[in-house]
């Protein structure tokens, strides 16, 4: 599972505690089973239901293990772990968090190196520094452009843009056709800021997929020239008028419902979205990469994962046969495919194996992962060594708001820097 705001998060005040929430200090029980506490969260398809069959189905090929359920009361699973942590009740595992956010302070302890690379295609896509503390289980590409074949259609364009040129040119024809060339939740931080993801990942790391890790070694800054010759292609696109004017008001839900009921042609998003596609409608949708300068594809992409594991738990042995089991089991990804547009990355297995239903629009989208074409780590999105550090995910989103409405791309990229300066210090 990606870190992502989901679709519908938690219901507010939520704290299911199947159990006592401890630390590992409540270890063994009357049975001689370890108690390990799971801090997992919930959406509408990743309900209660789904959690504990999954938990029930690892369980019982982790022999002497007891699962505590522990249910985050946001989408905001990072923050609410450290709030654990500082009560003393950091739980035993901890699923889609950050581990960025928590390595350096030696919470988490790292997985098996010889079965990560056994099981998973990509068995570095989240490592830090050497060391994989969630399972690549699977992945997405962060943005797509998924775009509306029959929209395309009455505005004269016959193929998928490729090359920038192209795509200015799409939603020019599209406009002229009073069609809203791109769809954008601009309420919603995280959603705002998909255009940038897709142009940075692009024009910046597709040059130099090192950018980030550059950028923490200061030989690059987010001021440069070419960063804000990229950025000011979102400038281009606001300015043209190719976003609705009211953007910025459009909650993320409501960007998907305008997107598939056909309000806007173009939609840029996280191969999340691929599970809100209809199933009446599927063949009227498409994707494409973010298009690029030079028509050359660039795969913005994120290694998403399971449950971490606290270096502190009462049993960490125990705690990773769980985890293994967990990640291995191909229904807990059957679900993961078909809601919320996982791509699958266990070695060995076809979507076939999976036993899911899913669209051409997700064959195709899920083809980029395993052709040899141009991968980067998805700028604000990945939770490797290219992680963003603490916070500046949050002063990326601001920006991207902010870009909405003044044309100070330098004075927004300074501002970053700035930010990512307090961060590391």
């Amino acid at each position: 599972m990606i870190r992502k705001p989901l679709l519908a998060a938690c219901v507010a005040g939520l704290l299911a505690l199947t159990a006592a929430c401890g630390s590992g200090d409540g270890g063994g029980n009357e049975s001689g089973e370890t108690a390990l506490t799971y801090l997992v969260f919930e959406t509408p398809s990743l309900d209660a239901k789904f959690w504990d069959a999954s938990i029930a189905a690892a369980t019982a090929q982790t022999p002497g293990v007891k699962i505590n359920k522990i249910v985050a009361p946001s989408t905001d699973r990072d923050g609410y772990a450290k709030q654990l942590q500082q009560s003393g009740q950091f739980p035993d595992l901890l699923q889609s968090i950050t581990p960025s956010n928590f390595v350096g302070a030696g919470l988490l302890k790292p997985y098996d190196k010889t079965w990560i690379d056994a099981n998973f295609l990509l068995p570095s896509a989240n490592s830090l520094k050497g060391e994989v503390y969630i399972p690549p289980t699977n992945s997405q590409i962060v943005p797509q452009v998924y775009y509306n074949k029959k929209l395309f259609a009455q505005a004269g364009i016959a193929a998928a843009p490729k090359t920038w040129a192209e795509f200015l040119d799409a939603c020019a024809k599209l406009k002229a056709k009073n069609i809203n060339p791109i769809e954008l939740g601009g309420a919603d931080p995280f959603a705002a800021s998909m255009p940038l993801v897709g142009i940075i990942s692009a024009d910046i790391l597709g040059k130099n997929k090192n950018w980030l890790q550059d950028r923490y070694a200061d030989k690059v800054k987010f001021a440069d020239q070419d960063v804000v010759t990229a950025v000011q292609k979102y400038r281009t696109l606001v300015s043209s008028g190719y976003f609705d004017k009211g953007a910025l008001g459009v909650k993320y839900a409501d960007s998907i419902t305008r997107f598939t009921s056909g309000k806007s042609a173009m939609y840029p998003m996280g191969s999340w979205f691929l599970g809100s596609v209809p199933k009446d409608t599927a063949d009227d949708f498409g994707s494409f990469p973010w298009p690029t300068d030079d028509g050359s594809v660039v795969v913005p992409f994120v290694g998403g994962g399971s449950m971490a594991i606290s270096a502190k738990a009462k049993d960490t042995a125990l705690a990773e046969k769980f985890g293994q089991a967990w990640s291995l089991n191909p229904a807990n990804l059957k679900a993961l495919i078909e809601t919320d547009g996982a791509f699958p990355m266990l070695k060995g297995k076809t979507l076939d194996d999976y036993g899911v239903t899913v669209t051409q629009v997700f064959k195709d989208s899920y083809a980029y992962v395993g052709q040899d074409n141009n991968k980067v780590n998805a700028i604000g999105w990945a939770t490797n060594d290219d992680a963003l550090p603490p916070g500046l995910n949050d002063a990326f989103y601001a920006a991207a708001q902010a870009l909405f409405s003044k044309d100070d791309v330098a004075g927004e990229m300074k501002k970053l820097d700035d930010a990512w300066k307090t961060a590391v210090q």
